[in-house]
């Protein structure tokens, strides 16, 4: 019988925060456990084994990335480089205030998960109405979406991991960052 208290939505929430404390690649059975005071075949009753446990994580990060990124689209100006300049730093702040969640958006959603795939598309319908305000639809916009994620990923990425050493404020590389990023999707959209 499953430990009263328990259940699958509250071991993915704990799940998710001690991602966000250790890392996810550290988030193991007997560290959730630990968190619960439970035996680690207690979880298994609740959600299965550790691969059961990070697609909730997965999920779960997903959504708030998107409710993160709705957020910022909500409250940033019109125009379409202050929209893309809301979203920018809304997924760098997402990322840096939850890395376990965040690690574990990066891999795209198993065909057949009708449940991570609905939550995925939330943040790609966000990211394509700002680039559809940039002018870019279709192929082009999908394009723009995935250099887009790549250039926010590294950057985030690299700052995580401490990679950026030089004697320049990281904020500004940052700013420069999303600068180069909007002049480039307005350019391909002018090309398109």
């Amino acid at each position: 019988m499953p430990r009263a208290g328990l259940n699958p939505a509250l071991v993915v929430d704990e799940a998710a925060r001690l991602a966000d404390e250790i890392g996810l690649e550290r988030l193991t059975l007997a560290a959730l456990a630990a968190r619960f005071g439970v035996a680690v075949p207690s979880l298994y009753k609740h959600l299965g084994g550790l691969d059961a446990v990070r697609r909730g994580v997965a999920i779960r990060g997903v959504r708030d990335l998107g409710e993160a990124l709705e957020a910022a689209l909500a409250a940033a100006p019109g125009t379409p480089s202050a929209r893309l300049r809301a979203l920018a730093a809304a997924y760098r702040g997402f990322a840096r205030a939850h890395p376990g969640r965040y690690a574990a958006t990066v891999r795209a959603a198993s065909p057949d998960d009708t449940e991570h795939l609905a939550a995925s598309d939330v943040v790609l319908r966000l990211v394509l109405a700002v680039l559809g305000e940039r002018g870019l639809s279709g192929d082009e916009a999908i394009d723009g979406a995935r250099g887009l994620r790549a250039a926010l990923h590294g950057f985030v990425a690299l700052e995580s991991a401490g990679g950026f050493g030089l004697p320049r404020d990281v904020d500004r590389s940052f700013g420069r960052l999303v600068d180069v990023l909007d002049a480039g999707l307005a350019g391909t959209a002018e090309v398109a």
